[in-house]
């Protein structure tokens, strides 16, 4: 546990070392609560040093940079550290990568399991199904991801210069390997209360978001968006078709997003989400009130395989300095 902790503080040990030695750096500091309609919450803070880049003079490359960060945050049943470096080349791109490494621990609420451990299958005689069974303990795995990814931005003000004219569009596509030291190939995990469906491997996520961006005087409401995101889990399992439960399905969120902007320094993002879920044919949700069919044992309905549900209304509440 303590060797888990020191590898995650480390690099901020390392940012206050280094950040006396920066020169000609703008440096960012963010804290940033997030809450929601579910039982989660997650705390965190982070360092930006950005430095200009290739940067010549003309509207499309003035502003190049690349930024650094790195960032701590901490939920009721986990703790990350992470790192990032943005490179924008040009005004309409971005390109980035980083890592993660973290570490949990279980929690179980209401009688539903939340935090991070092993979702393994345990198969019952009496009726010859494989149900879910949790494995885990606090801090017994680190959580390793890395990723890289590419941003394409464009705001509608840069060809029709006017405080009410932006109109903004972004989109983001990244590839990562995200992966638990304690799961066996093909084994699923839990991170951070999700479904328990993470494997060791290779996954897509991906997000499409338009918005309209407010002049900065003189209404608090920044900025309004709509924001559709993707994720997809790459890597299959050796003789297995995980195509049966639907494994191999784009995984959707849509959400609209309102941006208040109170200070320079502080502001409030209030954030409505949808997501799909999938449909099966052999899935019984509280079966014997005690056990749910393992994920890998579920049978998609391949006539109606997607539903459309609301998800949860998040907060993020952040200050800047």
């Amino acid at each position: 546990m303590k060797k888990i902790a020191l590898l995650m503080i480390l690099p901020f040990l390392a940012m206050s070392v280094f950040a006396d030695e920066i020169i000609g750096a703008e440096t960012t500091s963010e804290v940033y609560l997030q809450l929601s309609t579910l039982p989660e919450a997650k705390l965190g803070f982070t360092q930006t040093f950005k430095f200009p880049f290739l940067s010549l003079d003309n509207p499309l490359m003035s502003g190049n940079n690349i930024k650094f960060s790195l960032t701590g945050e901490i939920t009721p049943v986990s703790m990350n550290g992470s790192f990032k470096t943005v490179l924008t080349p040009i005004a309409f791109l971005e390109f980035s990568t980083g890592g993660l490494i973290g570490g949990g621990w279980p929690l179980e609420l209401g009688g539903w399991l939340y935090g991070t451990g092993l979702n393994l299958p345990k198969f019952n005689v009496s009726d010859n199904g494989f149900y879910e069974e949790y494995k885990g303990g606090a801090l017994d795995a680190i959580h390793l991801k890395f990723f890289a990814g590419g941003t394409f931005q464009f705001d509608f003000a840069a060809i029709f210069p006017g405080d009410w004219n932006h109109v903004v569009m972004l989109s983001y596509h990244e590839i990562n390997y995200f992966h638990n030291t304690s799961a066996l190939a093909g084994q699923g995990w839990y991170y951070e209360a999700d479904d328990g469906e993470n494997r060791n491997g290779w996954n897509y996520y991906g997000n499409i978001v338009l918005g309209y961006q407010m002049p900065k005087k003189p209404i608090f409401l920044q900025m309004v968006a709509f924001m559709a995101e993707m994720e997809n889990y790459l890597t299959d399992i050796e003789g297995v078709d995980r195509g049966i439960w639907g494994d191999d399905l784009i995984r959707w969120k849509f959400a609209n997003i309102l941006n208040f902007q109170f200070t320079d320094q502080f502001s409030v993002a209030l954030i409505t989400q949808f997501r799909t879920r999938r449909n099966f044919t052999n899935f019984d949700e509280h079966k014997d009130n005690e056990s749910i069919l393992h994920y890998q044992s579920r049978i998609l309905d391949k006539d109606d395989p997607l539903r459309l549900e609301f998800y949860r209304v998040a907060g993020i509440i952040s200050f800047t300095f």
